[in-house]
């Protein structure tokens, strides 16, 4: 487990103790989260050679983030063109006398096409083992953590870069089974985050409601989504909210 994850347990243990003390009023307690917060990974094994960000850089939706070596595949494709290149020549010059003569059987000629079709393939496979030598964004971001540096090594699917974005955020609360039968998809909520600036006032829309109250505590999970473009909201930041 990350420090990360163990974090976040802690505040959402946190949010329900308090959500549990505060449920009552209509106002109830909870933390904010980016909707956009992933780790990313790379399905291969390799060694860094190239980084394009830094830890706070903007990136795009596939963007380069980082290179692994891929000299041996870039060798191969190369390879693979040149099989598949020469194959399509044979295939179309054994297609030509075919068409102009009887001289070339029916079954050569698919066999000189079946060969076309194999090193075509071959050629798309060596191609996507030299893609997944690249770190790609899977959507627009901030790099808040960059765990690989040049010259390093790392496994396949190892963590090594986390992308989140903060211009839409989630606020999650715990809230009493008897105030959330009240509570729908769609509906406006107000907010009240707790800064160290002082307190910032928002207002959300519920997307979602859980289908289940939690048998221990009596709680049902809610969560509100706002619009976070001006960055006033730090996600991770704590706060209440006040149902309508």
């Amino acid at each position: 487990m990350t420090s990360n994850s163990l974090f976040r347990i802690i505040l959402a243990l946190a949010a329900l103790a308090a959500g549990a003390a505060m449920a009552q009023g209509g106002v109830c307690a909870g933390i904010t989260e980016p909707v956009f917060d992933v780790a990313l990974s790379l399905p291969v094994a390799g060694i860094m050679t190239s980084s394009h960000v830094k830890e706070g850089d903007f990136v795009r939706a596939n963007d380069v983030i980082l290179e692994l070596d891929d000299r041996l595949e870039a060798f191969e494709v190369d390879r693979r063109r040149f099989v598949m290149e020469n194959c399509k020549a044979d295939w179309e010059s054994t297609k030509a006398v075919s068409d102009k003569t009887s001289s070339i059987s029916r079954d050569e000629l698919l066999k000189k096409e079946t060969d076309f079709k194999v090193a075509t393939a071959e050629y798309q496979i060596a191609m996507e083992a030299l893609r997944r030598r690249q770190l790609i964004a899977p959507a627009d971001g901030v790099i808040t953590e960059l765990k690989l540096h040049l010259g390093e090594a790392c496994t396949a699917y190892q963590e090594v870069v986390r992308l989140v974005d903060t211009r839409k955020c989630y606020f999650e609360s715990n809230v009493d089974a008897g105030l959330s039968t009240h509570l729908k998809v769609g509906q406006q909520v107000n907010l009240a985050i707790d800064d160290a600036g002082g307190e910032i006032n928002i207002r959300a829309t519920i997307v979602f409601v859980s289908p289940v109250v939690d048998s221990a505590s009596g709680l049902q999970r809610v969560k509100a989504v706002f619009d976070n473009t001006d960055g006033r909201v730090r996600p991770g930041l704590a706060g209440k909210m006040t149902l309508n």
